[in-house]
């Protein structure tokens, strides 16, 4: 155990983070669960695990980390339609994705594409 923490704090000298965060998604509709997921992020790997979902998928989009700022102060909404990554994971299941550092997550029970806010986006008028 002391290992571990003088090679984390070794790490941090030479600027790696190696911290943990953890997203955990919950859904409800008429006061039952339509999603349920968790998110582990630790040392550039993030693990994406849908627990349950009443569509039988947990649809996942990762937008940039900066795209949740510009969006709350209502600046860049081209990254608003710009996401890192868009995929599916089904109920039960989890991905692992590496390399995954600064984004930001919107997990929805619905196959729809989410903005930068996870708000669901109008389709594009033609």
């Amino acid at each position: 155990m002391k290992f571990q923490a003088l090679l984390y704090f070794l790490l941090s000298l030479f600027g790696c983070d190696v911290g943990r965060s953890t997203f955990v998604d919950r859904i409800m509709h008429d006061g039952a669960t339509a999603l349920d997921s968790r998110t582990v992020v630790e040392a550039g790997v993030a693990r994406f695990e849908c627990l349950s979902s009443a569509s039988g998928q947990c649809y996942y989009t990762l937008f940039p980390r900066e795209c949740a700022t510009a969006h709350a102060k209502g600046e860049d909404a081209g990254c608003l339609t710009k996401p890192i990554q868009r995929f599916a994971v089904a109920d039960g299941d989890t991905r692992q994705i590496a390399g995954l550092r600064d984004f930001r997550l919107c997990v929805s029970d619905e196959d729809v594409a989410a903005g930068a806010g996870c708000r669901v986006q109008a389709p594009n008028a033609r």
